[in-house]
């Protein structure tokens, strides 16, 4: 491992330094393979001159992959331990590249608007964050992956691009399409802010502590919004798989009223009511809301 990013005794010595064991609840795992590093840096296109968010940084392993290509990178960090040490990391290891990091010590569940990433303190000075944040790169925590992901693509229409290491479980609901065991919730709603790709899977072995579940990236490329109420489009979303083996019929019945209404309001927008919710594509949704 070169000196520019972290190896396993790195990753050892930081945490021994601060302190800290790594908790499950935070869902701290951290990376230690620099092949790893690049691999997702290079998947996700960052590029010199490109304004990066990067949510739960740890100790620093994606923080340096995306610093060393050039990239400005806006990091929230909820542990202060290690929000505290990551800007002394990158001094040390890339010191060229100090002024492109600013941290955000921040629940990213908290975030409920881009003007509250401006809170977040630049590492040393001249770095220029004044670009919009386009790309969101991160090995996000297992436990908050998916409301993390979706409450930053609703609250950033600049985020163009997307690419998050999360458990493997999770990308497949992800990426999941219609009529497939793993369609869900997630599914449709991260389908109505760009097309979803379940990518690489990543090894348990680059991470220290091991974790007991297998990780993997996930893609989505913003696209322009359907032309419905993301609130009435999400309202059926829920009702429809809250009860996913009753037909939308019954499913919906409350959400309208009866089940004589929901019918009618299927057969509006030209749905089956004996259909069930995960045979629904995101359009399918989108049509019954506007016939709503």
């Amino acid at each position: 491992m070169d000196a520019g990013l972290l190896g396993p005794k790195d990753v050892r010595d930081i945490c021994a330094a601060l302190g800290v064991m790594p908790t499950k609840t935070l869902g701290q795992n951290f990376v230690h393979d620099g092949a790893t590093v690049r691999k997702i840096v290079r998947d996700a296109g960052v590029s010199a001159g490109m304004h990066v968010l990067e949510v739960g940084p740890g100790l620093g392993s994606l923080t340096l992959g995306l610093l060393e290509v050039g990239a400005t990178v806006t990091a929230v960090e909820i542990d202060p331990r290690l929000a505290g040490a990551l800007p002394e990391t990158v001094r040390a290891r890339q010191p060229e590249n100090a002024s492109n990091l600013r941290v955000l010590l921040q629940d990213a569940l908290g975030i409920k608007t881009p003007e509250a990433l401006e809170a977040a303190t630049p590492a040393a000075p001249g770095g220029d964050f004044s670009a919009p944040i386009t790309a969101l790169v991160a090995n996000l925590p297992y436990n908050v992956a998916v409301p993390v992901l979706l409450g930053l693509l609703e609250i950033m229409p600049d985020l163009r691009t997307v690419l998050v290491m999360v458990q493997a479980e999770v990308a497949d609901r992800l990426a999941a399409g219609p009529g497939t065991r793993t369609y869900g919730v997630p599914s449709v709603k991260a389908a109505w802010y760009g097309e979803v790709a379940r990518a690489a899977n990543i090894s348990r072995q680059v991470f220290w502590p091991v974790p007991n579940v297998d990780s993997a990236l996930v893609a989505l490329t913003r696209r322009p919004v359907p032309p419905a109420a993301r609130e009435s489009v999400f309202a059926l979303v829920e009702a429809a798989f809250g009860q996913r083996r009753k037909t939308l019929r019954q499913a919906l019945k409350t959400h309208y009223g009866s089940a004589a209404a929901a019918a009618d309001v299927l057969e509006k927008a030209g749905i089956d009511p004996t259909a069930r919710g995960e045979q629904l594509a995101l359009a399918d949704f989108v049509r019954l809301a506007n016939a709503s």
